[in-house]
C-alpha cells in the first residue's frame, strides 16, 4: 500500500492541517477530482493528501484503516473520501478513526432502492478498465508534452491535438501540461522567438502546414517584463521595451494567420486551458 500523491503544505506554518485520505478500488481519479473540489473551498485549512488506489480486497482495506488510524493517533482525526464500491470494503474502512465521507454509498444505496436491483459488480470492472484507459492515456499525453516542450520535436506536430504557440514566458509550458494531465489531450508548444516574429511568416516553417491546431497566448508587456524579470533581471530580454515588442509581434502573427488567442495576464493556468478547450472544440472525453 503507497500513497499515489503526498501534499505536504499543511506543514506551513499558521495554517491548521489535516491530513485527507482518497481511498479508491480503482485508480483514484475520480475521488481526487472530486476531494480537491471540496477541500479547495476551505482555504483556510492545509491538507496533506494521500490516495491510495485499488483497495479491492479484504486485507488491503484493513491495512489501509489501520493506517489511517495510526495517522489519526497523532493528531486530528484524518478526512476519508471513498470511492469503494464493495459494501464490505466500505464497512472495514468505515471503522476507521476517520470522518468518513463516502462517495458512493449514498449514490447506490439511492439508486439500488429506485431501481430495485442491486448494482452490477461486472459494471464495476468495466469502469476500472476505463479509468486505467485513462491514466494511461494521460500519462502519454504528459510524455508527448515534455517530448514537444518550447520547440522540441518539432518535426513531428502531425500527432498533435493542439500546438501552443507564443513569445517565452507567455504560459506555454503550464497549460500544456494542464492540458495533458487534466484531459490526456497531446498538446505541443512552440516559442515565437524575437528573430521569427520580424522574418517572413512569423511562424516557424514546421507549425505552418499545422496552423489550424494553434492557439496563441499573449500577455501584457508589464506582467511579462515582471516574469522575466525574476530570472533575468536587468536584461535585455526582460525590458519592457523588449516585451512590448515581442507581444505587438505575435499578435500580428496570431492575426495574419487566423490564430484564436487570448491574453493569459490575468487567467489561472485553470481558466486559459478551458477557454483553449472550448475556442478549439477539443474532444476532451476518452474514446
Amino acid at each position: 500500500m503507497t500513497a499515489a500523491f503526498t501534499d505536504t503544505a499543511s506543514a506551513r506554518a499558521g495554517m491548521p492541517g489535516r491530513t485527507a485520505f482518497v481511498v479508491s478500488d480503482s485508480t483514484g481519479v475520480t475521488g481526487e477530482t472530486i476531494a480537491e473540489a471540496l477541500l479547495s473551498s476551505f482555504p483556510a485549512f492545509s491538507f496533506d493528501r494521500r490516495t491510495i488506489p485499488f483497495v479491492d480486497n479484504e486485507a488491503t482495506a484493513r491495512e489501509v484503516a489501520a493506517e489511517i488510524d495510526r495517522v489519526a493517533a497523532k493528531g486530528l482525526r484524518p478526512i476519508l473520501f471513498l470511492t469503494v464500491a464493495d459494501a464490505e470494503l466500505r464497512q472495514i474502512l468505515g471503522g476507521s478513526q476517520a470522518i468518513i465521507i463516502d462517495l458512493l454509498g449514498a449514490p447506490l444505496n439511492a439508486l439500488e432502492a429506485e431501481l430495485a436491483t442491486t448494482p452490477s459488480t461486472s459494471s464495476r470492472a468495466g469502469h476500472k478498465d476505463n479509468e486505467r484507459r485513462r491514466v494511461r492515456k494521460r500519462m502519454r499525453a504528459v510524455e508527448y508534452a515534455i517530448e514537444h516542450d518550447d520547440g522540441q520535436g518539432a518535426t513531428a506536430l502531425e500527432v498533435a491535438e493542439l500546438i501552443i504557440v507564443a513569445p517565452s514566458r507567455c504560459g506555454k509550458t503550464e497549460t500544456a501540461m494542464y492540458l495533458a494531465i487534466q484531459f490526456g489531450l497531446l498538446v505541443a508548444n512552440v516559442p515565437l522567438t524575437d528573430d521569427s516574429l520580424h522574418e517572413g511568416e512569423g511562424l516557424p516553417a514546421t507549425v505552418i502546414p499545422h496552423v489550424r491546431r494553434c492557439f496563441g497566448l499573449t500577455s501584457t508587456p508589464l506582467r511579462l517584463h515582471q516574469v522575466r524579470s525574476e530570472r533575468w533581471p536587468n536584461s535585455a530580454y526582460a525590458s519592457l521595451q523588449q516585451c512590448t515588442r515581442e507581444l505587438r509581434g505575435a499578435e500580428k502573427v496570431y492575426r495574419r494567420h487566423g490564430i484564436p488567442f487570448l491574453n493569459s495576464a490575468m487567467s489561472s493556468v485553470e481558466e486559459t486551458s478551458a477557454a483553449i478547450v472550448q475556442a478549439m472544440e477539443l474532444r476532451t472525453e476518452d474514446p
